[in-house]
């Protein structure tokens, strides 16, 4: 969830056995892919507002209520295309062929938030054409199930120079990546690099 400008937006909410509060609930839903961890059906039913805006990639084939819009890598939502003020850019997210039973065809995104670009990657592998994107924070996975291990996400880090990286998409419990490493990896070659490390739910 990020909040900001009087806007809720939520990315690939996965929020089973959660109460939302009212001032918690979206007026932005943004779907990376169709795989459960990222297209949680009951989880986007629980966040929406009546009146929220949901972008899907277009390789996602569930149906959605409301104002849902299909997106592909490229589209530029910026400006008057903006969505209820915040600007948002669909990015290519590649998977890798580690992941066998996640669906090709997702997205990231660049939003455009309180005078900040944030990078939500969602599940990719370092990619041609990442350097050139221009961000202040970036939100990278670095589980083991998904695409890209810490030192993977260091790299993407160290390439994209935000301000801020956030590591995501890795389970604590499973212990199937370690934040601190990331962290440790990013700082050694990239010290103006503050690494945040968001507490567990």
């Amino acid at each position: 969830m990020i909040k900001g400008e009087g806007k809720v937006i939520y990315i690939d909410p996965y929020l089973p056995g959660e109460d939302i509060p009212a001032e918690g609930m979206a007026d932005i839903l943004l779907i990376t892919q169709e795989h459960n961890e990222h297209c949680h059906p009951e989880s986007i039913r629980k966040v929406r507002k009546p009146d929220a805006t949901t972008l899907v990639p277009e390789s996602v084939g569930l149906e959605f209520r409301g104002d849902a819009r299909r997106v592909a890598a490229g589209d530029s939502l910026v400006g008057e295309l903006g969505i209820k003020g915040v600007g948002i850019e669909v990015v290519p997210a590649a998977p890798g062929e580690m992941i066998t039973d996640h669906g090709r065809g997702g997205v990231g995104y660049i939003i455009e938030l309180g005078g900040l670009r944030i990078y939500y990657a969602g599940d990719t592998i370092l990619m041609q054409g990442m350097k050139s994107l221009s961000v202040d924070i970036a939100i990278l996975p670095i589980g083991k199930a998904s695409s890209m291990n810490e030192e993977d996400a260091a790299e993407v880090a160290v390439l994209l120079s935000p301000r801020v990286a956030i590591p995501m998409h890795y389970s604590p419990e499973a212990g199937d990546a370690d934040p601190q490493k990331f962290r440790e990896l990013v700082r050694a070659k990239a010290p103006n690099i503050d690494v945040f490390i968001l507490d567990p739910l």
